[in-house]
């Protein structure tokens, strides 16, 4: 069964995860000494600060959160992890380096501890922190379960100028937990450089010829074939019953005598599987703005590099984890291999854009949420405890505006909102600004206040998201608002009034917008039935 949890993806390890469950971990810790945890949509104008979201308020600036965890890895019984981070400690000092050097230490001993014994874990990031997880990996895992350090061209450099090299690739560092493990082969396309050894045949079919001979003393490979004998430094690189059964086969060029060529072992272009990945990945492009895969996730991966991840070192069935998930590339390459996944995120935003993304794709995904609310049962429950804590109230509405896909407005702080919880927006300048109430009580003064924010504010429609079932009166203030028109779409309410539950079930439809721009959840393009697949049977 397919997972996906909201929480401190530490905490979702400790409490849910079992030891040795995993085949295969992808992450993504984001870090940015000059950004927030997790900015994840841009509003309008390109802006980030519209749809910012903080998660992990503290994670990435060194504080009492910071301390416990580098006191969790000390006392962790992993010696060597305890020493280095220790020593980075005393070459760092107490920095945001730091901070995110502790934080993510405590994580990855927990997800040592959940791999399998032959699984693989793969750790995306750029230059600013690499090479200090590199060192922090190489104490978790052991230096001798290091695979390869993956580079990946994430972008051409341009012409403009600049005071130094065009940074143009990200690191991905790619460890073992065992000495056995799983890995297939990846093939890219072939480079223009390579399509040039190829030639045609009589029958139009291009072929390149290779050597089947190698170095090699061998006294078992040193023998005549056919009137030809490699080299004193050379032997067969097949044995003799492979040779027959290529010659037999026609894919041995011979001399103008009648004997085999060392160097003519046949290979047809059109049955090769393409070029062999190596560890330098060119071949696949970032998420292009335009892009009928971009979402609206500024750091948004492409399917086809995550593809490319869980194909070599998974099988179909084997489990995948993403411990950031952020907008779901993982678990959508995993569901698109079948995979079995499990994915962890901090925010509503987040894990409401996932399921949205999965749905779209696969209309037919079967996965659980863990941490939201399912039903209005559980969303009263959560409305409660804010009451109680106000902590939770954000996080009710949080989780409430992740329901209608819409953005939050006041940046998820705590303090004045100005009458605005979330911001829809629409068409190429539309904004529908959001209020939501998780109150018991609610009143005919609240849309006449949320009328007067979309006035002030200059916003076209307003939507008041309630917890409690509105009052008749409530519905009556909203239609005497009137209507909003935009050319070309059919009119929609100024003012709406939607009930979470009614959210719940209707999710974004629950809203009515002439033209949404949705960038914070645009639409998935579906994918192909697996079962229809014949290249997805690995």
């Amino acid at each position: 069964m397919n997972h996906l949890y909201y929480g401190d993806n530490l905490t979702v390890l400790r409490e849910s995860i079992a030891d040795e469950s995993v085949d295969l971990i992808y992450l993504d810790p984001p870090f940015n000494s000059n950004a927030s945890y997790n900015v994840l949509f841009r509003g309008p104008k390109g802006n980030e600060s519209t749809a910012q979201i903080e998660a992990f308020d503290d994670t990435w600036h060194w504080s009492d959160s910071a301390e416990e965890a580098f006191q969790e890895v000390r006392r962790s019984n992993n010696a060597a992890a305890a020493t280095m981070l220790t020593a980075m400690r005393q070459f760092l000092g107490e920095n945001d380096m730091m901070a995110y050097l502790a934080m993510m230490a405590v994580r990855l001993l927990e997800l040592h501890r959940v791999l399998k014994p032959t699984g693989s874990l793969y750790l995306h990031c750029d230059p600013t922190a690499s090479h200090y997880l590199k060192i922090l990996l190489d104490a978790v895992f052991g230096a001798k379960h290091f695979s390869q350090e993956i580079v990946w061209r994430r972008t051409n450099s341009h012409n403009f100028k600049a005071k130094n090299f065009h940074s143009s690739h990200d690191i991905i560092l790619y460890y073992r937990k065992g000495l056995k493990f799983t890995y297939n082969p990846q093939y890219g396309p072939y480079s223009e450089a390579q399509l040039s050894r190829f030639k045609k045949d009589s029958n139009g079919r291009l072929y390149k010829a290779e050597n089947m001979t190698v170095v090699s003393t061998s006294a078992s490979r040193k023998f005549t074939w056919r009137g030809t004998t490699p080299p004193d430094n050379r032997a067969w690189g097949a044995s003799y019953e492979q040779l027959e059964e290529w010659w037999s086969e026609g894919r041995i060029l011979k001399r103008k005598d009648g004997s085999p060529r060392m160097d003519g072992l046949v290979y047809y272009l059109d049955d090769l599987p393409g070029k062999v990945s190596d560890s330098v990945w060119d071949d696949i492009a970032r998420v292009a703005n335009i892009s009928e895969e971009r979402l609206g996730y500024p750091t948004q991966k492409p399917v086809a590099l995550l593809e490319r991840i869980v194909s070599a070192s998974s099988n179909p069935g084997d489990v995948v984890l993403d411990p950031f998930c952020g907008c779901g590339t993982t678990v959508h390459a995993a569901e698109k291999l079948g995979r079995t996944w499990i994915g962890i995120d901090v925010t509503h935003l987040a894990i409401g854009l996932i399921e949205k993304r999965l749905r779209d794709a696969f209309p037919a995904v079967a996965f659980t949420t863990h941490g939201v609310p399912q039903d209005i049962s559980g969303a009263r429950d959560l409305a409660r405890r804010g009451r109680e804590d106000g902590k939770y109230y954000f996080e009710f509405e949080k989780w409430a505006l992740s329901l209608i896909a819409a953005q939050p407005g006041n940046l998820s702080k705590k303090g004045a909102d100005r009458g605005i919880d979330g911001n829809i927006f629409f068409g190429k300048t539309g904004r529908a600004i959001v209020s939501v109430k998780a109150g018991d009580n609610v009143s005919v003064a609240m849309i006449r206040d949320l009328r007067g924010v979309i006035e002030r504010e200059g916003a076209e429609i307003g939507i008041f998201l309630t917890l409690t079932e509105p009052k008749r009166t409530m519905l009556a203030e909203a239609a005497a608002a009137g209507q909003f028109e935009m050319e070309g779409f059919a009119p929609v309410p100024r003012l709406q009034v939607v009930s979470v539950e009614e959210a719940l079930s209707l999710r974004d439809r629950a809203v009515r917008l002439p033209a949404r721009r949705d960038d914070a959840f645009r639409k998935a393009a579906r994918e192909e039935d697996r079962g229809a697949q014949g290249a997805l049977d690995l």
